[in-house]
């Protein structure tokens, strides 16, 4: 039996698949473990550049917590799960290289809150998003109350969590939950382009980029400046911002290098 959850490598891309497709990808221990210890690498592996996570299969991408396993465990072990899921998507969403959601089917519950989770989502026509918590007499309790306001708004977010709505892949792309719909065997193919365009800019301006747009956003618009700032300056003074202008001058590609 294989991993829960498959991390292959193509140059600086780093895809991850959730490999549950028996289960439609639902997470459990070993499912989360597995994404625990990418996340452990990827932290501090300067030479992966981008991430996609996807799920195996036509069905779904992540049908959210294994509920199976979910009925074996008390309250407390409930909360201990929901604790660490919590850190790990956090610790995956402030990875230093873009993080891109390649939706190929279902995301319900976890499944939604790991997309949230990621910088940007491209799905398939036939994706569908949501977060039922509530039929179940719960809530998200892994970033869904908390990530979906903040992309899509309050008002959209209530709609969706109060009446435990599923949206299909279009609505999803109308109300900015998602940056693009396409065929289903386009997800990990269009996914891979937009990996491959970030490729082609400078490594540090691209970290610089995601880090100034995802601290700003919980700052004032003065401080969000400085954090602006503190960004540019980190590109100013590299090697690579010399690069690209002796690269523009001389009308050929750059060469970057990170530095």
């Amino acid at each position: 039996m294989g991993s829960s959850v498959e991390v292959v490598r193509q140059k600086s891309i780093v895809v991850a698949t959730l490999n549950r497709p028996d289960k439609l990808n639902a997470l459990n221990k070993e499912a989360y473990e597995d994404l625990e210890r990418l996340v452990d690498v990827l932290e501090t592996d300067a030479s992966a550049r981008v991430l996609i996570v996807t799920g195996s299969g036509e069905k779904a991408f992540c049908v959210g917590a294994d509920l199976k396993e979910r009925n074996s465990m008390n309250e407390k072990d409930i909360l201990v799960r929901l604790e660490f899921v919590r850190r790990l998507y956090l610790r995956l969403e402030n990875l230093p290289m873009p993080v891109i959601a390649a939706v190929n089917g279902m995301a319900l519950g976890g499944g939604t809150e790991l997309a949230l989770a990621c910088d940007l989502r491209i799905a398939a026509d036939s994706a569908v998003f949501g977060l039922p918590e509530v039929d179940l007499a719960i809530i998200p309790g892994t970033g869904g109350t908390q990530r979906l306001p903040r992309l899509v708004g309050p008002a959209k977010a209530l709609e969706m969590i109060l009446m435990a709505k599923r949206i299909q892949a279009y609505e999803a792309l109308r109300i900015g939950m998602v940056n693009l719909v396409v065929p289903l065997g386009r997800v990990v193919p269009n996914a891979m382009e937009w990996a491959e365009k970030m490729l082609q800019a400078g490594p540090i301006a691209v970290k610089q980029a995601k880090a100034a747009v995802k601290q700003g956003l919980e700052q004032d618009l003065e401080e969000g400046l400085r954090t602006e700032l503190k960004s540019y300056k980190a590109c100013l003074y590299s090697k690579d911002r010399l690069e690209g202008l002796k690269a523009f001058k001389e009308k050929r590609k750059p060469d970057y290098r990170g530095e």
